[in-house]
């Protein structure tokens, strides 16, 4: 098992103190990119914004990200593109020589050579996010901008596989591309992918553009990650932390069956309707019905709890989808801005207003900090994008 996965399997045990320390720590290491994606969180550009963080700023950044203690939180260099950076393999080298797993998510431009593959292995990185958001050349290359650059994406990914890394497939799920989720899943088992990550889209950043899904598609999608779960690859979810609830519901169901239920049973006892249907069917004709054994992350992380993300000036965000400054690795250490700031407390306390504070599932869940924050300016309000209704209430004060 490589350390990320280490790390991730000593969560799932409860041993990481998210009071303490995060999981992952996202460092956007520059917002300079090649592609001009039409959902991009960073509107990333062409040259790199003035303000980002030095050579040396960024080695005095890797020495506070290993003054959390062991074990290391998760440091994923990321962008903007992160190869865009001349210091990149250094930076890396630097973190994962202090025992820090240390992950890359480059995007796929003529920067990601097989040279430059051999480069991230020399350097010790451990795993390496690509994005694919479609199934098909027209859908993802109608999001990331660029002819040709669906086939280029498949061939990377073979690429980073074959040279021993952990890959991770990115998907930004949103109405254009929601019909096709079963053949991207049925891609990212192909192509030999060990994690799906599927992002639902936050509208910030070129994203507000975008038409995110309804509150009731999302239940229809987690369910339908679920089942996608089965079949050798660790499903995992951004800004959907409601996943977890579902995710919840099923196991507890399946233990009580003692075998996965089918598409029927599914529909008829959490009343979903044609989107999980057409995914599901969908999901059976490519991939068959897969593992009885689940593979779907539950660790209880969520926007500033056990995540924290550092702007490529060294500002510090619960998020990278959550646009709220709680401090400065320039003026402040990582360590006190993670522990310390009043914002981060009350998320990680669940001080929620709305669904999310009384709601039964406000620690394993908690709702999408970022989306709350983009639809109601409250990082603590309750999260649009979750249909669920609480069955827990509180005493009025």
């Amino acid at each position: 098992m490589s350390s990320v996965g280490a790390i991730a399997g000593r969560v799932e045990r409860g041993s990481l103190d998210f009071d303490q320390r995060p999981l992952l720590v996202f460092w956007e290491t520059t917002r300079a990119c090649l592609l001009a994606c039409k959902h991009c969180r960073a509107s990333a550009m062409a040259e790199p914004l003035d303000g980002e963080l030095t050579r040396e700023q960024g080695h005095a950044l890797i020495a506070q990200i290993a003054a959390f203690g062991k074990p290391y939180p998760i440091l994923v260099l990321t962008g903007g593109d992160v190869l865009m950076r001349p210091d990149a393999y250094e930076l890396a080298t630097a973190a994962s020589a202090l025992g820090i797993p240390t992950c890359m998510a480059p995007s796929v431009t003529p920067m990601l050579t097989a040279g430059a593959i051999g480069r991230l292995v020399e350097a010790g990185v451990k795993a390496v996010s690509i994005s694919l958001d479609g199934a098909q050349a027209a859908t993802h290359e109608g999001i990331r901008g660029i002819d040709g650059h669906f086939d280029k994406t498949l061939a990377a990914i073979r690429s980073l596989v074959a040279a021993g890394l952990r890959v991770q497939v990115n998907t930004t799920v949103m109405k254009r591309n929601v019909d096709e989720l079963a053949d991207v899943a049925a891609l990212v088992a192909a192509l030999g992918a060990q994690m799906w990550e599927v992002f639902f889209l936050v509208g910030v950043g070129r994203g507000a553009q975008m038409a995110e899904l309804d509150p009731r598609t999302n239940e229809e999608v987690c369910h339908f990650l679920f089942d996608a779960s089965r079949h050798g690859f660790v499903v995992r979810t951004v800004e959907a932390p409601f996943f977890r609830r579902i995710a919840g519901w099923r196991r507890e169901r399946e233990e009580a069956s003692g075998r996965p239920a089918t598409l029927a049973e599914v529909q008829a006892a959490f009343r979903l309707g044609d989107t999980y249907a057409r995914l599901r069917n969908r999901l059976d004709e490519v991939l068959g019905a897969g593992r009885r054994r689940t593979a779907a992350h539950t660790v209880s992380t969520r926007d500033g709890k056990g995540i924290v993300f550092i702007a490529h000036d060294g500002e510090v965000y619960p998020a990278g989808f959550l646009p709220l400054g709680v401090g400065n690795v320039n003026e402040r250490s990582l360590v006190e801005i993670y522990r310390d700031s009043p914002v981060l407390r009350q998320i990680r306390a669940g001080a929620f207003s709305g669904r999310c504070g009384v709601c039964e599932y406000r620690d394993l869940c908690g709702g999408s900090r970022a989306r709350a924050f983009v639809s109601g300016g409250d990082p603590l309000g309750e999260d649009p994008g979750c249909p669920y209704e609480p069955k827990v209430t509180f005493p009025a004060s």
